[in-house]
């Protein structure tokens, strides 16, 4: 998966306790559209790409990561998920070039956004072909 590009605003979404990364369910939702990272703060910001193949759109669309897990060592604390697939069904998904990963429980703000991968050019996956997003390696750190 491409670098994870953090919102400006994750740092005070941070500081202000809106992530719980044990227990908040965090989404991927899939736009074709540049995100901003100094002005989007909320899903609403993201123009997501149409649903279609499977992909539900609006609030709370997306794919729900899974496997979340928060570990420190050496004051060093990192978050991973299990990794995402993605599977066209019924009909394509997309075209979409960013994957946006976003927390779908926060309330204040709602739907917080946390980071995009840009992928570099536009994908469109057709039906039952299948996409792997690599979660594993890292998604945030945050260092004492």
């Amino acid at each position: 998966m491409p670098t994870l590009v953090t919102f400006d605003d994750l740092a005070e979404q941070v500081g202000k306790a809106v992530h719980n990364w044990s227990t908040h369910t965090l989404k991927v939702a899939l736009t074709n559209s540049a995100p901003n990272a100094a002005t989007n703060t909320v899903l609403a910001d993201i123009t997501q790409i149409a649903a279609t193949g499977g992909y539900t759109a609006g609030a709370g669309g997306g794919y729900a990561v899974s496997g979340t897990s928060f570990t420190e060592a050496a004051g060093v604390a990192t978050l991973n998920f299990t990794d995402l697939v993605i599977t066209a069904s019924g009909g394509s998904v997309g075209p979409f070039r960013y994957c946006v990963l976003y927390n779908d429980t926060a309330t204040a703000p709602a739907d917080a956004l946390i980071g995009y991968a840009d992928y570099g050019s536009a994908l469109t996956l057709a039906d039952t072909e299948t996409l792997t997003i690599d979660l594993t390696t890292g998604i945030l750190t945050v260092t004492a």
